[in-house]
């Protein structure tokens, strides 16, 4: 796919607002991409879109400026405290990106603005911000980035001019039309009645709907969130599906929330139908095989080789981020290395807008950033885990050669898993070419573990990585190639840079000659952190009085089987003693039989079958006979 494929804005079969030509013509998108020109005329002829298009296409100015142009032609309105546009993404970092386009885009619409609602910060002040309507003269901070608002809204001018008129005015008529936010937020900003916000009253107005990355959101288990959002939106509205691959999950939400959609599948140049590239037609994408005792020596080669450039490094956890990320800071030198995962509260927005403005670094990530995520310049992604299913692998690659740009991509495997190659080529029709073997590579390995017997942080994190590495490796969708029984621990464990082996089911009951542990007693490894140090110090102190003041506990054998034990055998002849005692002392048969005919004669006579002078009469005789047949065995006992 071609940069200019589909001819100029003015060539669309609608005609396009005049200052969102002239935003287009600034930011120097003079050409249209094909999922551009095919969904921008039907959104704005009021038909629901369902679009599939390779990532990096150009999907965000597909509904971007379809919603503007809705919202212009509204005949009614927008009122205060109603919304007229939502846009839900899967991860923060895209709705980052997605409010920074809308932003370049409404600065020429004053009478507009958005919130945007993600994690990361704190419920009750985007409670205040959409109270607040987002008041057109105050900045919205965007990980360090400003939207662009127009000069005379975000700088009163003095009092008696004209403009300064200008701005009260659309200060006091600015609503937050547009919201963008992310599915856990916004499903929490629904509930929010009590803190004095009923969004619920105010998407009754919405006109537009868009699920950006639809497909991920789906992936992400967002689904019964999403469903809790659909049930608040009016059911008359355009609504907008936006996705790099089709799924059933997706399917299923096409059915259940478009009317009678359009479906638009944007495909490569120069390829068959039937057989549909997914990755970009500029990406050059590369594999290398390697032991996983040389796999990070390698990727630290690499990017040695490649400091200059815009690279990407994706691993399977949070856990190996942590801990890579912190290898690599060290071991490339002048280069800005940033680490981005899940499990960031706070920083994630500041760090992806701080690489995003660079012009060469590394940014060490997970899948978090494998979706729809806009950087610009990346040079190559390089894959030093295999993610845990085939898309992702596609979406990865997408961060770079977007837009019809160049890129390129490489992917680190072990030889065990080489057959991943053929399943991408037939299962994701992304072809992979073998890169020749990486130039001085060096042993960087015990500078790595010099780093943990530095610092316990990093010690700790290396056993966490591996820890969280094999536990992903086990949950791989593609279990046939990647079983972690083929894992050879040892040399893994090397790769890793280990001092010594974790404590973890996977390994119970193994030994690993190959793996030698460090002679270092790993308790003294001390924490750099002096605090943190004084705390690890003050918890093993007071563990070691809790050893001396608890009672003793009983021993029990471990070395032998609870079968053997002798206590344990002594218990079991003692019970079955006890059991055959009891059976010896029941009655016998003669007693029972007695038993059974008395409670017949009590029934008969409650049911009135007999009467009370009959049942008295019977027991009676059988009482009487019971004693002389007693006395009889009696004398005849005392004879013998």
């Amino acid at each position: 796919m071609d940069n200019t494929t589909d001819g100029t804005w003015d060539s669309l079969s609608v005609k396009l607002n005049d200052n969102i030509l002239t935003t287009l013509g600034e930011l120097k998108f003079t050409h249209m991409t094909p999922v551009q020109s095919a969904c921008i005329p039907l959104f704005m002829s009021n038909k629901d879109v369902a679009a599939e298009a390779v990532t990096g296409s150009g999907k965000t100015l597909a509904f971007v400026i379809p919603i503007i142009e809705l919202l212009l032609k509204r005949e009614e309105k927008l009122k205060k405290m109603q919304v007229g546009a939502l846009v839900i993404t899967p991860t923060r970092e895209l709705a980052l990106q997605i409010s920074e386009v809308m932003g370049q885009f409404i600065q020429k619409f004053p009478q507009f603005t958005q919130i945007l609602l993600i994690g990361g910060s704190n419920p009750i002040e985007d409670v205040e911000k959409f109270k607040d309507q987002g008041r057109a003269d105050r900045f919205e901070k965007l990980g360090g980035t400003k939207l662009r608002l127009p000069l005379y809204l975000v700088n009163p001018p003095p009092t008696g001019c004209p403009l300064r008129c200008l701005n009260e005015r659309y200060r006091k008529f600015a609503r937050a039309n547009i919201v963008i936010a992310t599915p856990g937020r916004l499903e929490d900003m629904f509930r929010r009645k009590a803190d004095g916000l009923d969004l619920a009253a105010s998407v009754k107005s919405l006109d537009v709907l868009v699920l950006d990355e639809a497909d991920r959101l789906l992936d992400m288990g967002f689904e019964a969130s999403l469903n809790t959002i659909l049930d608040y939106l009016p059911k008359q509205r355009r609504t907008g599906l936006f996705s790099a691959t089709q799924t059933q999950e997706l399917e299923k939400l096409v059915r259940a929330g478009l009317r009678n959609p359009v479906r638009i599948t944007v495909k490569e140049k120069g390829v068959a139908a039937t057989a549909v590239q997914k990755t970009p037609s500029r990406l050059s994408n590369y594999y290398t095989i390697c032991r996983s005792e040389n796999k990070f020596n390698n990727l630290v080669a690499f990017l040695r080789q490649h400091k200059h450039e815009k690279n990407l490094v994706f691993f399977s956890t949070c856990a190996c981020v942590e801990y890579y990320g912190r290898a690599l800071e060290t071991l490339v030198k002048k280069v800005s290395v940033h680490c981005i995962h899940g499990k960031m509260k706070t920083k994630r927005n500041k760090i992806f807008a701080d690489f995003r403005a660079l012009k060469s670094g590394i940014l060490v990530c997970t899948d978090v950033m494998a979706r729809g995520i806009d950087i610009p310049d990346v040079n190559w992604v390089l894959q030093y885990d295999p993610p845990s299913s085939a898309s992702a692998f596609v979406h990865r690659c997408g961060r770079t050669a977007r837009i019809g740009n160049q890129g390129n991509a490489l992917v680190f495997l072990l030889p065990m898993e080489e057959s991943y190659i053929n399943f991408l080529s037939i299962n994701q029709k992304c072809p992979l070419q073998k890169m020749s073997p990486i130039s001085d590579v060096v042993d960087v390995l015990p500078k790595v573990k010099a780093m943990s017997l530095a610092d316990r942080a990093m010690f700790d994190r290396s056993m966490r990585a591996f820890v969280s590495y094999v536990q992903a490796y086990a949950k791989h969708e593609c279990s046939l190639i990647f079983r972690v029984k083929d894992l050879d621990f040892a040399s893994l464990a090397r790769g890793f840079a280990l001092l010594r082996m974790p404590k973890m089911p996977e390994l119970r009951g193994k030994t690993f000659p190959d793996f030698a542990e460090t002679t270092v007693d790993t308790d003294t490894i001390r924490y750099k952190d002096k605090n943190r140090e004084k705390l690890r110090q003050k918890m093993l102190a007071e563990q070691k009085e809790k050893e001396k003041t608890d009672l003793p506990r009983k021993n029990f054998i471990k070395n032998k089987a609870w079968s053997k034990q002798k206590n344990k055998k002594d218990r079991r002849k003692k019970m079955a003693a006890k059991r055959k005692h009891d059976e010896g002392s029941d009655v016998d048969d003669e007693d029972m039989k007695e038993l059974l005919n008395d409670t017949r004669l009590l029934k008969k006579l409650k049911k009135g079958h007999i009467s009370e002078e009959d049942f008295e009469k019977r027991i009676t005789s059988k009482a009487k006979s019971k004693h002389r047949a007693a006395s009889h065995g009696g004398s005849g006992g005392e004879d013998v």
